[in-house]
């Protein structure tokens, strides 16, 4: 499996929001790469083409970071009318899901294992997506470390470049800070309305399941924030 590379002096300069711990990939996690990879692998040096990727049209989804890929099998599973697309950096996370969607049988995914601001600047065609999820990033709690979050002015602006009109940029986070750094970056962007109608944080839909990163916090006596956007 490989996945491009796109190796610009800006690119190679920008801050990025995540560390590669690759970590040891399991037997399992190295075969469903090796076989399953040219199944449901996208290429990050390519235009997406829906069409061409799942052989017809249906709204479609964006995860960012999906770790190991239990809650994005979970959702298509939920919903196979929907197709999904999946992005991650580690591999034994691929791996993992590559595992779950051939057992059960989901032909709704295709994943990336790339960058995803790459992915969103190269690979991801204008007003193409209906929802774009981003669940439990690295909240980099740390000060100093602040400006390694995802959710920035100009991240949000290639989320609302790649949105259809009425599209929705779905997070969540439980840390409180995080969220509400989140919430007053999506109200600095003119081209999202919050979903909530008192403009601050939404219940958690049906169709995110309780991850567990969620479980986890909850256990650390942490709260849960959603954060639900519609692209103007």
């Amino acid at each position: 499996m490989r996945s491009g590379k796109h190796s610009t002096d800006t690119q190679r300069k920008r801050i990025r929001s995540f560390v590669r711990r690759e970590g040891r990939l399991t037997p399992g996690q190295q075969n469903a790469l090796d076989a399953l990879w040219p199944r449901f692998g996208l290429c990050a040096e390519n235009k997406l083409d829906p069409l061409q990727a799942f052989g017809h049209n249906a709204a479609l989804t964006l995860e960012i970071g999906f770790g190991n890929g239990d809650s994005l099998a979970s959702m298509a599973a939920n919903d196979p009318q929907s197709d999904f697309i999946g992005i991650e950096v580690h591999r034994p996370g691929v791996g993992h899901l590559l595992i779950e969607l051939d057992e059960r049988e989901l032909g709704n995914v295709r994943i990336y294992c790339h960058d995803a601001v790459e992915v969103l600047d190269h690979c991801i065609p204008d007003a193409c997506l209906d929802r774009v999820l981003l669940f439990f990033p690295d909240p980099w709690p740390k000060r100093k470390h602040h400006k390694r979050r995802i959710v920035q002015p100009e991240f949000a602006g290639r989320i609302a470049r790649t949105l259809k009109t009425g599209g929705l940029f779905h997070m969540a986070t439980d840390w409180e800070h995080y969220a509400r750094h989140m919430l007053g970056v999506m109200q600095s962007v003119p081209s999202f309305s919050n979903c909530d109608p008192a403009g601050g944080f939404s219940e958690r839909p049906a169709y995110r399941p309780v991850t567990r990163f969620e479980r986890r916090g909850k256990r650390l006596g942490h709260g849960v924030w959603d954060i639900i956007f519609q692209r103007c």
